[in-house]
Protein backbone atom coordinates (compact mmCIF):
# COMPACT_ATOMS: atom_id res chain seq x y z
CA UNK A 1 0.00 0.00 0.00
CA UNK A 2 1.24 3.48 -0.82
CA UNK A 3 1.89 5.39 2.43
CA UNK A 4 1.21 8.65 0.58
CA UNK A 5 -2.42 7.57 0.12
CA UNK A 6 -2.78 7.89 3.90
CA UNK A 7 -2.15 11.63 3.63
CA UNK A 8 -4.91 13.92 2.46
CA UNK A 9 -4.50 17.45 1.14
CA UNK A 10 -7.41 19.91 1.16
CA UNK A 11 -6.99 22.68 -1.42
CA UNK A 12 -8.20 26.12 -0.38
CA UNK A 13 -10.33 28.10 -2.80
CA UNK A 14 -7.49 30.06 -4.43
CA UNK A 15 -5.13 27.14 -5.03
CA UNK A 16 -4.80 26.14 -8.69
CA UNK A 17 -6.41 22.78 -9.50
CA UNK A 18 -3.12 21.81 -11.15
CA UNK A 19 -1.57 21.57 -7.67
CA UNK A 20 -4.30 19.11 -6.65
CA UNK A 21 -3.89 17.10 -9.82
CA UNK A 22 -0.14 16.86 -9.20
CA UNK A 23 -0.65 15.65 -5.61
CA UNK A 24 -3.25 13.14 -6.82
CA UNK A 25 -0.92 11.85 -9.55
CA UNK A 26 1.79 11.47 -6.89
CA UNK A 27 -0.47 9.16 -4.87
CA UNK A 28 -1.87 11.50 -2.24
CA UNK A 29 -5.57 11.82 -1.43
CA UNK A 30 -6.81 15.22 -2.58
CA UNK A 31 -9.96 17.07 -1.58
CA UNK A 32 -10.72 19.96 -3.91
CA UNK A 33 -12.38 23.01 -2.37
CA UNK A 34 -15.59 22.68 -4.37
CA UNK A 35 -16.03 19.10 -3.09
CA UNK A 36 -16.25 20.22 0.53
CA UNK A 37 -17.13 23.92 0.78
CA UNK A 38 -19.09 26.69 -0.88
CA UNK A 39 -17.42 29.60 -2.65
CA UNK A 40 -16.55 32.32 -0.15
CA UNK A 41 -16.48 30.03 2.89
CA UNK A 42 -14.71 31.93 5.73
CA UNK A 43 -11.11 30.90 6.44
CA UNK A 44 -11.80 29.56 9.97
CA UNK A 45 -14.45 27.21 8.53
CA UNK A 46 -12.02 26.12 5.80
CA UNK A 47 -9.49 25.27 8.54
CA UNK A 48 -12.14 23.30 10.42
CA UNK A 49 -12.98 21.33 7.26
CA UNK A 50 -9.29 20.48 6.75
CA UNK A 51 -8.96 19.28 10.35
CA UNK A 52 -12.22 17.27 10.22
CA UNK A 53 -10.83 15.46 7.16
CA UNK A 54 -7.41 14.99 8.80
CA UNK A 55 -6.01 16.82 5.78
CA UNK A 56 -3.09 19.15 5.25
CA UNK A 57 -4.57 22.47 4.14
CA UNK A 58 -2.95 23.85 0.96
CA UNK A 59 -3.35 27.62 0.71
CA UNK A 60 -2.13 30.65 -1.20
CA UNK A 61 -4.07 32.93 1.14
CA UNK A 62 -1.80 34.89 3.51
CA UNK A 63 -4.52 34.83 6.17
CA UNK A 64 -4.03 31.08 6.58
CA UNK A 65 -0.48 31.69 7.78
CA UNK A 66 -1.86 33.99 10.48
CA UNK A 67 -4.36 31.33 11.56
CA UNK A 68 -1.66 28.65 11.73
CA UNK A 69 0.91 30.98 13.35
CA UNK A 70 2.64 29.45 16.30
CA UNK A 71 2.96 26.09 14.55
CA UNK A 72 1.31 24.18 17.37
CA UNK A 73 2.76 26.22 20.22
CA UNK A 74 -0.35 28.27 20.91
CA UNK A 75 -3.43 26.72 22.46
CA UNK A 76 -5.79 27.89 19.78
CA UNK A 77 -8.70 26.26 18.02
CA UNK A 78 -6.38 25.40 15.13
CA UNK A 79 -3.46 23.86 17.01
CA UNK A 80 -3.86 20.61 15.03
CA UNK A 81 -4.04 22.33 11.64
CA UNK A 82 -1.36 21.23 9.19
CA UNK A 83 -0.63 23.73 6.44
CA UNK A 84 1.18 23.78 3.12
CA UNK A 85 1.38 27.52 2.49
CA UNK A 86 2.28 28.54 -1.06
CA UNK A 87 4.03 31.90 -0.82
CA UNK A 88 5.02 31.89 -4.45
CA UNK A 89 3.42 33.40 -7.50
CA UNK A 90 0.30 31.43 -8.47
CA UNK A 91 1.63 30.44 -11.93
CA UNK A 92 4.69 28.88 -10.22
CA UNK A 93 2.71 26.98 -7.57
CA UNK A 94 2.50 23.57 -9.24
CA UNK A 95 6.18 23.60 -10.25
CA UNK A 96 7.31 24.70 -6.77
CA UNK A 97 5.25 21.92 -5.15
CA UNK A 98 6.66 19.42 -7.66
CA UNK A 99 10.22 20.60 -6.97
CA UNK A 100 9.73 20.16 -3.22
CA UNK A 101 7.79 16.87 -3.16
CA UNK A 102 10.78 14.79 -2.00
CA UNK A 103 11.28 17.12 0.94
CA UNK A 104 7.56 17.13 1.77
CA UNK A 105 7.40 13.33 1.59
CA UNK A 106 10.38 13.08 3.93
CA UNK A 107 8.73 15.30 6.54
CA UNK A 108 5.47 13.36 6.35
CA UNK A 109 7.36 10.07 6.62
CA UNK A 110 9.30 11.25 9.68
CA UNK A 111 6.03 12.14 11.37
CA UNK A 112 4.62 8.67 10.66
CA UNK A 113 7.79 7.00 11.98
CA UNK A 114 7.52 8.92 15.23
CA UNK A 115 3.87 7.90 15.43
CA UNK A 116 2.59 11.45 15.85
CA UNK A 117 1.14 11.57 12.32
CA UNK A 118 1.90 15.27 11.82
CA UNK A 119 1.35 18.87 12.78
CA UNK A 120 3.10 20.20 9.75
CA UNK A 121 3.70 23.75 8.62
CA UNK A 122 5.50 24.03 5.28
CA UNK A 123 5.84 27.29 3.41
CA UNK A 124 7.14 27.31 -0.15
CA UNK A 125 8.31 30.55 -1.72
CA UNK A 126 9.63 31.35 -5.19
CA UNK A 127 13.15 30.22 -4.27
CA UNK A 128 12.96 28.87 -0.70
CA UNK A 129 11.13 26.44 1.59
CA UNK A 130 10.55 26.65 5.34
CA UNK A 131 9.25 23.91 7.62
CA UNK A 132 8.13 23.52 11.20
CA UNK A 133 6.78 20.21 12.45
CA UNK A 134 5.53 19.38 15.92
CA UNK A 135 3.56 16.58 17.48
CA UNK A 136 0.06 16.93 18.92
Amino acid sequence: MNDDAEVAFFLDEGVPRSVGRLLDEEGFRVIFFDQAAAKGTPDPVVCDIAMMNDAVLVALDGDMRQIARGAGVSKTRFKKLSLLKLSCLEPKAVQRVKDNLPFLRLQLSLGRQRGDVRRLFVEIGDSWIRINQSSH
